[in-house]
């Protein structure tokens, strides 16, 4: 997916009890120490069904025992609940609260589960975890840029082709594109692996290790043993 921006401060346990206590249940948090939380998205996302526009956002939230209510919002400044303005909600959801085996000293706020168009921001402290789902409607942008570019004289095969392959989209598709992006570059060792890849994936396992093969011979005349050794591992694999 896009860039996200996380802005935040990391306070520690030190032998405190957090949440309920130094953090209270029910009321709205910083999320952090001292300055405010604030996320930035380098394109559109979508949080709890609500599509948010690029752009700066706080992040603040509401603990529970049980659950959490996460809020973003246009406020950049909240420190303290209240300066918080309800009205300023871009959207609040609510989340489940997992508690760890385990005691995490120091806030942290990290990304998981990433993949080309989602991700989670999980917020960890103390022995509790929350997870904020995270989407992006970039496959649906990157789809209509190569709809876009395959009408054009100069077409991108051999892009438009690894973004099937790779994103679980119609392999043979993708697999009319490898062959004319080798039918443009007849010596591309690396173009003729991906097109064994996907052969490979079709379930087409002889043509994947014929291509593997001419892959091999090519990246070996362009003393490229990288390549010869990824194409060696693609075809023990399909033995």
């Amino acid at each position: 997916m896009s860039f996200i921006e996380l802005s935040y401060s990391r306070p520690g346990v030190k032998g405190r009890t957090v949440f309920g206590d130094l953090v209270p249940y029910g009321k709205v948090w910083r999320t952090g120490a001292n300055s405010a939380t604030t996320l930035t998205f380098g394109d559109d996302v979508i949080i709890g069904g609500t599509k948010i526009p690029a752009g700066k956002y706080g992040l603040l939230t509401i603990p529970g025992a049980q659950e959490w209510t996460i809020i973003i919002t246009r406020q950049l400044d909240v420190t303290n609940p209240a300066a918080y303005k309800q009205d300023q909600d871009i959207v609040r959801i609510t989340t489940h609260a997992d508690e760890l085996p385990f005691s995490l000293e120091t806030f942290t706020i990290l990304f998981n589960n990433v993949t080309g168009n989602s991700c989670d921001l999980e917020l960890v402290w103390d022995r509790t975890a929350v997870a904020i789902p995270i989407k992006t409607e970039i496959d649906t942008k990157i789809m209509s840029d190569i709809d876009q570019a395959m009408n054009k004289d100069n077409r991108p095969y051999f892009a438009a082709a690894m973004y099937y392959l790779d994103n679980g989209k119609d392999l043979n598709k993708a697999l009319e594109w490898f062959n004319k992006a080798t039918d443009q570059n007849p010596n591309a060792f690396f173009i003729f692996y991906q097109k064994a890849r996907c052969l490979a994936k079709l379930g087409k396992k002889q043509d994947a290790v014929a291509v593997a093969q001419k892959s091999i011979q090519l990246a070996k005349d362009a003393k490229n043993d990288d390549y010869v050794a990824l194409n060696e591992k693609l075809i023990a694999s399909l033995k």
